[in-house]
């Protein structure tokens, strides 16, 4: 059988070839705009649009290839509202600003799809507190990310530089990377894709 990893993140990728999974990766193809749009105007929250999000990839890619397909979505909860990724360093500069001396959520949904339905799925809740940094330092940080800042929806890298950006953090650390990853991996032991 073959793993499909149905994302295009590098920290996804990062946290499987990490873990020694041996699989493939592709792009889902999923319209993610609309998608949310979407589930939004029907009065989903945070939580619910991250997996079904990660259902919809999962399944997309489930459909046209073999094997098992790893979905996965991230969303960000700040006091119930969705935020996405910013578009640009000015964007990611309020969101900084939004997020300093607060507590955000961030749900990590991962869905593993075979022949097209979901067969397994799981989502973890991580909850992160900003410390009240300087506009010194929060202009220091975005210098030095630079487009980085972009790749997550709370523009930081809590495996590099965006660590400083914290005073307290609650929950799984490869949820907060964007892919839960034990449950993950005790599927595959179960499918014999890793050794038991």
């Amino acid at each position: 059988m073959t793993v499909i990893l149905a994302s295009k993140s590098a920290a996804r990728r990062a946290v499987l070839d990490g873990a020694g999974v041996v699989y493939e990766a592709t792009v889902a193809g999923v319209d993610e705009d609309s998608a949310k749009a979407s589930l939004l105007a029907e009065g989903h929250g945070p939580r619910e649009i991250a997996d079904a999000l990660a259902e919809l990839k999962a399944i997309r890619v489930s459909r046209a290839r073999p094997g098992l397909v790893i979905g996965s979505d991230q969303t960000l909860d700040l006091e119930g509202v969705l935020y996405d990724k910013a578009d640009d360093i000015a964007a990611a500069r309020e969101r900084l600003t939004l997020l300093r001396g607060k507590t955000h959520k961030l749900h990590s949904a991962v869905v593993v799809a075979k022949d097209g339905a979901p067969i397994w799925r799981e989502l973890v809740t991580a909850q992160l507190t900003m410390r009240d940094f300087s506009d010194a330092f929060l202009e220091e940080y975005l210098a030095a990310e630079g487009p980085h800042a972009l790749g997550s929806v709370g523009c930081y890298r809590l495996e590099g530089p965006g660590a400083q950006l914290f005073s307290k953090i609650e929950g799984d650390y490869f949820a907060i990377l964007g892919l839960p990853l034990m449950g993950l991996m005790d599927l595959l032991r179960r499918h014999g894709e890793l050794t038991a």
